[in-house]
């Protein structure tokens, strides 16, 4: 289970948070392999903690469905599923169409200014085809709209929901376009406009537009 030397310390951080952070990051990107067995020690050693944060960080992510826990064996990080994006994308749509709307009421000149110069960002990124960075400020774009909706119960299971469909996307089973940058732009005017039936037309678009082209590249 061969894991990074350097590792940058988060601050502010109990030690199982920074395990679970870091466990759940090493899942998504890879790093940790699908089927691959988990030694509690040498994450540990890696991360400069106790088995203890370690273990809570595990039994975490088996409850959010990144690893399967056998009591006595093993640890395991869990297959990858590719249709899955198919019950991931819905639910996000929906809870990212209604922070659209719940937002709205509390836009400030600088949510919209971070929204804009984030999206010109992701167009960059796309433009560029840097994939990797285009997912990233992708989330971070519907992350600040999140925040704004000011709805905790809404930002955790979106945040649980993303980090599941940015796993997907490190295994090619999500492609983001140029379209997408337009949907945002059209977001974002929505958003100014105070018309909450238009921003979750739109935003429900933006997200469930990776179904329909995920089954048509899957013929």
């Amino acid at each position: 289970m061969p894991l990074p030397a350097e590792l940058s310390k988060p601050v502010r951080m109990t030690a199982k948070e920074t395990a679970f952070n870091q466990v759940q990051s090493w899942i998504i990107d890879g790093t940790l392999r699908p089927g691959e067995k988990l030694n509690d020690m040498e994450i540990a050693k890696a991360l400069g903690v106790s088995r203890t944060p370690v273990r809570e960080s595990l039994q975490l992510l088996e409850t959010q469905g990144f690893v399967k826990m056998y009591p006595g064996k093993a640890t395991q990080v869990t297959e990858i599923d590719p249709d899955a994006i198919n019950d991931l994308l819905p639910p996000l749509a929906v809870l990212q169409a209604l922070s659209a709307e719940l937002a709205i009421p509390h836009l400030t000149d600088e949510v919209i200014s971070r929204l804009t110069e984030t999206n010109e960002r992701f167009g960059q990124a796309i433009w560029g085809g840097d994939e990797l960075s285009a997912i990233r400020i992708d989330e971070e774009f519907h992350q600040i709209i999140v925040e704004a909706a000011g709805n905790p119960y809404i930002s955790s299971i979106v945040g649980n929901l993303q980090a599941h469909v940015r796993r997907q996307f490190y295994h090619d089973a999500i492609v983001l376009r140029e379209q997408s940058y337009k949907e945002h732009t059209d977001i974002i005017h929505a958003m100014k406009d105070g018309d909450a039936e238009k921003v979750t037309g739109i935003m429900t678009k933006n997200w469930l537009t990776a179904i329909e082209e995920l089954r048509a590249l899957r013929g």
